[in-house]
């Protein structure tokens, strides 16, 4: 991990609007490079572990039918906002009001810098080699509802938006030997995977934060596009699990890459071979 203390003498503050598998791990990071970091929860039985990792925990709920918050968790330097949507057609409209409060919040109390966290799902599968130039086209109800976000966001004038687009995400807790493990006849075995490692999305988030190359959009995935069969095949023998079978076909793909238009900021990625990350840690 990337360890270097902020530039300037005066420590920096950093509001984390969702603790998950990500933003928690991000927060430890932030706090270990010297960072002042808020994290929130909306549930209060979760505020006390947050306190114990050395994160200043708010009690924060944007919902249709209940929204509360404390001023100061929007006292920040930076707001990065870690909340996907779920993937049901239901979760459209009430992701997009989530949004659009935390939005009204962040111009109300005068946050500077955004970052979301979106997803390379914005993108859809439509047979392309993808870059942040591509135009966005989902094919799901959660992709539809992402870029709906990034959309409302980045229309705001009061503060810089970045969008950080996550490829499907492989790491602690999220073994993909697990993903197809057993399952026979699993379509489309030839389209190319679109992953990256949590620990590239952390360093690359905290590369970007010592940078500050904000109010651009970010494709974060891997460089490495194995075929479907070939990773889950291989991911689910080194677990020892029940070994997937696809079908040796390619329908609908897409291979994203990225194109870092911000200067002076480069990020290299540390997981970018698949099969040797597979031969030497475990899943």
């Amino acid at each position: 991990m990337i360890n270097t203390p902020p530039s300037a003498s005066v420590k920096q503050t950093i509001s984390i609007l969702g603790c998950g598998w990500y933003g928690l791990e991000l927060a430890k990071n932030l706090i270990t490079s010297g960072y002042s970091v808020k994290g929130s929860s909306t549930t209060a039985e979760k505020l006390p572990a947050l306190s114990d990792l050395g994160i200043q925990p708010y009690l924060v709920a944007f919902q249709e039918d209940a929204e509360h918050y404390d001023p100061a968790f929007f006292d920040t330097d930076l707001l990065l906002i870690s909340i996907p949507p779920k993937r049901s057609s239901g979760e459209q409209h009430a992701f997009h009001r989530k949004i659009a409060g935390i939005t009204e919040a962040a111009q109300k109390h005068k946050v500077k810098h955004v970052i979301l966290i979106s997803s390379t799902a914005v993108y859809g599968d439509h047979n392309l080699e993808i870059t942040e130039l591509t135009t966005p086209k989902p094919d799901t109800a959660s992709g539809i509802a992402m870029l709906e976000a990034e959309k409302l966001l980045i229309a705001q004038n009061a503060f810089s938006t970045t969008v950080l687009r996550f490829g499907g995400l492989i790491g602690p807790g999220r073994n993909p030997g697990r993903f197809f493990a057993g399952k026979q006849d699993v379509p489309n075995g030839k389209a190319p995977v679109n992953l990256v490692h949590l620990t590239d999305c952390i360093n690359f988030s905290l590369s970007l934060i010592k940078s500050e190359a904000f109010g651009h959009i970010y494709n974060v995935c891997s460089t490495d596009h194995p075929s479907r069969q070939d990773f889950y095949t291989k991911a689910a023998e080194v677990s020892g699990l029940p070994i997937p079978g696809f079908v040796n076909e390619l329908l609908q793909w897409k291979r994203v890459s990225t194109i870092h238009i911000a200067p002076n900021f480069h990020y290299q990625y540390l997981i970018s071979n698949f099969s040797t990350w597979m031969d030497t840690d475990k899943l």
